[in-house]
């Protein structure tokens, strides 16, 4: 997962994801890549698109 220099670490993203893995820390979101089943929900949930699939 990229984040853009534009995150408000809202934390919209970590609210949607069905499997738990976001944590918003202050100026910071924290994120298990390794468990990520790539299901895009945080994605779709950011309402200021500032996050991006890793290619």
């Amino acid at each position: 997962m990229i984040v853009k220099d534009w995150c408000s670490f809202c934390g919209e993203c970590a609210g949607v994801c069905p499997r738990n893995l976001i944590q918003v820390r202050e100026y910071a979101l924290v994120f298990n890549d390794d468990d990520c089943k790539d299901c895009d929900t945080c994605i779709k949930a950011c309402p200021i698109d500032a996050l991006e699939k890793e290619e």
